[in-house]
């Protein structure tokens, strides 16, 4: 604690008496200053003990007392010195009634106490406040440093929230909670989420204080060394912090930038094994694939799987809503890893998925793949429902015609294999990539694979390719059609739709069978193939469809 008042008043040595204002003798004193002049205040900071001796004062004068004390007071002066034995006998009553009325506390200086000795005495109980605090603070360093080498952020989390006094909680990349102190602040923290991915948008190192609905003060501060911090740290204390708080406020932002420093070269190298792991289970050597893996991806393998492919194109322009239903209020759901600072969107997956992984506790494997991300996630874990909601955020995003500012212009396009183990990982890739082309097609973010068996093959005969096949096949019917020689393209649409039943494709168009088959026998003619060929019946039906005839 810093000196105040009443511990200058109860040092033995100074022999002080308060004559005024003993209701605030708590208040701390910043320094003690000398001044004779009658109006001291522009030399004035605030947190003063100003000591005087009135030589240029009439200490008498009730109102010239009431104009200068309370000059002081409105200066920030915390107390008035006065004195006794130099100009006055004794403190004059005019200047103790001006300090009593302004509550500011009046101490009176015995004549053989020099002010000198006033001076040193709030000089040597500030020097040793501050020693204090930078003992203090080595010693929160040395625990602070211990647990977050023995138990981690965790560890960390509650020495620093016992030292401020209050509650300490860490975020990760994409502003969820990670881990809090005490265990009651995580459900607090997390209404932070907001000013986190603020905080986020801004060169590291930044900080800032937030407004919360409690009553307390929290302090915000960002995680890392790079461009796009990866993490924050949220505070939250009664009051300012003080030195000491401050000092272990520091060390943990240290301690844990390094953990986030060292995180990354450990990340890297993880990156690199999962990639040998990858390149395993593609050549058919699952053995060899769990033998590398380990502990650190063991347990992918030992379960179902789910094998994605993600690559980055621009998007269909702004306002064209892809086809599908999604969830009302998910736009703003991952809005800050849609559109982070910097961040190109298979980096802002990677981060997502591999955030919501390490929450889970479980493995994700995650590997660039030249323009290409490739993860192994487990089928129905935490890290597969992220890059699933990944993509509804950014389709409905694209259907609101929203399209955040700063982005690269580019978006995710995904692939997703059926469950699969590693004896098949080589399908999966290959389910994965299928996936990954009909997303492309189809102008979709993401693309199970399992859907497309499910559904139909037609929706994939809106390539460019395939339409231009289709016009050109049946350009020749088309103008004959326009000739007003025949209705060759429905007759034909109408045969092909009854497998070839003369009666009923007849009886569909209002005609007799006989002119049903002149048609077909034109229709062979101008085409130059028979119909009696099931590739051509196939292909013709096909252009049809394609091109809505």
């Amino acid at each position: 604690m810093p000196p105040t008042l009443a511990s200058l008043v109860h040092h033995s040595a100074l022999k002080l008496t308060v004559r005024a204002g003993e209701e605030r003798l708590d208040t701390p004193v910043r320094w003690a200053h000398v001044s004779e002049l009658a109006d001291p205040v522009p030399y004035m900071e605030g947190g003063e003990l100003l000591l005087i001796t009135a030589l240029k004062l009439d200490a008498e004068d009730p109102e010239a007392m009431r104009r200068y004390v309370k000059r002081l007071v409105g200066a920030g002066v915390v107390g008035l010195g006065f004195a006794v034995g130099v100009n006055y006998d004794d403190v004059p009553q005019a200047l103790v009634d001006a300090a009593q009325s302004e509550g500011l506390p009046l101490l009176a200086v015995p004549p053989r106490t020099p002010f000198i000795a006033i001076s040193k005495a709030v000089s040597a109980a500030i020097a040793a406040d501050q020693y204090r605090a930078v003992t203090s603070g080595f010693a929160a360093q040395r625990e602070l440093t211990k647990q977050a080498l023995n138990e981690g952020p965790e560890g960390l989390l509650a020495v620093l929230a016992a030292q401020v006094d209050g509650w300490a909680a860490l975020y990760d990349a994409s502003g969820a909670v990670v881990a809090a102190a005490p265990e009651w602040a995580g459900r607090r923290a997390a209404r932070l989420t907001p000013d986190v991915e603020r905080l986020r948008e801004r060169p590291a190192p930044a900080s800032a204080v937030v407004a919360s609905g409690s009553d307390d003060r929290i302090e915000l501060h960002s995680i890392g060394t790079g461009r796009g911090p990866r993490a924050a740290l949220a505070v939250g204390t009664a009051a300012t912090l003080g030195t000491a708080e401050r000092y272990a406020l520091h060390s943990a932002i240290a301690l844990l930038t390094l953990t986030t420093e060292r995180s990354r070269a450990l990340h890297a190298a993880e990156q690199r094994i999962g990639s040998a792991v990858l390149r395993m289970l593609l050549a058919g050597e699952p053995d060899h694939a769990r033998a590398v893996a380990g502990g650190l991806y063991g347990a992918l393998l030992d379960a179902p799987f789910r094998m994605v492919l993600a690559e980055a194109v621009a998007p269909p322009p702004t306002g064209v809503a892809a086809s599908g239903d999604t969830p009302a209020g998910t736009a703003a759901l991952l809005a800050e890893a849609v559109t982070g600072a910097g961040e190109d969107p298979l980096s802002a997956l990677a981060d997502i998925v591999e955030s919501a992984a390490a929450r889970a506790g479980e493995a994700v494997l995650v590997v660039p793949d030249g323009g290409r991300l490739v993860l192994l996630a487990a089928d129905g874990g935490a890290a597969v429902e992220a890059c699933v909601r990944y993509a509804e955020a950014l389709e409905a995003m694209r259907a609101e015609a929203v399209r955040a500012e700063g982005s690269t212009g580019e978006e995710p396009v995904i692939g997703f294999s059926a469950p699969s183990g590693p004896i098949a990982a080589a399908g999966a890739f290959k389910q994965a990539e299928q996936a990954l082309s009909v997303a492309r097609r189809r102008g979709r973010i993401l693309v199970e694979h399992e859907d497309v068996v499910a559904g139909s093959v037609l929706p994939l005969l809106a390539d460019d390719a395939v339409l231009a096949f289709a016009d050109g096949l049946l350009r020749a019917l088309r103008d004959h059609d326009a000739t007003g020689r025949g209705d060759l393209v429905a007759s034909l649409r109408a045969w092909l739709s009854r497998h070839g039943q003369w009666d009923a494709a007849a009886a569909d168009l209002g005609v007799h069978r006989h002119t049903l088959r002149y048609r077909m026998r034109r229709v062979e003619e101008i085409l130059g193939r028979s119909l009696d060929d099931p590739d051509v019946r196939m292909e013709l039906w096909l252009a049809l469809k394609a091109t809505g005839s």
